[in-house]
């Protein structure tokens, strides 16, 4: 019974950082990125997700509701909240900002 509670929060914990850092890794590249040509490569997300995938492998080690399938998801979450944000840069969707 707690192997199946353990899992489920273990998901619900992956499933919220998945949806979390994709939206503001997108949001991060189309507003702050904008200018920056690197992020236009294709090799910047494969990037991004490597460098949150070695950083969240530390978490990993520490907190015990969070694994590798967590790490996993949160590394491609970022690569690809990049991807989107670049695509956004290159079709020209960015949105409106009024007072900024």
């Amino acid at each position: 019974m707690f192997t199946i509670l353990a899992f489920l929060a273990s998901f619900a914990v992956a499933s919220i950082l998945a949806i979390l850092l994709h939206g503001g890794t997108r949001r991060f590249v189309r507003n702050r990125l904008r200018y920056v040509d690197a992020v236009q490569k294709g090799s910047a997300p494969y990037l991004a997700g490597g460098a949150v995938f070695l950083a969240s492998l530390v978490i990993v080690a520490v907190l015990p509701l969070v694994g590798l399938g967590t790490a996993l998801t949160v590394a491609l979450a970022v690569g690809s909240g990049v991807a989107a944000g670049a695509r956004d840069i290159r079709n020209g969707t960015l949105p409106i900002v009024y007072g900024s």
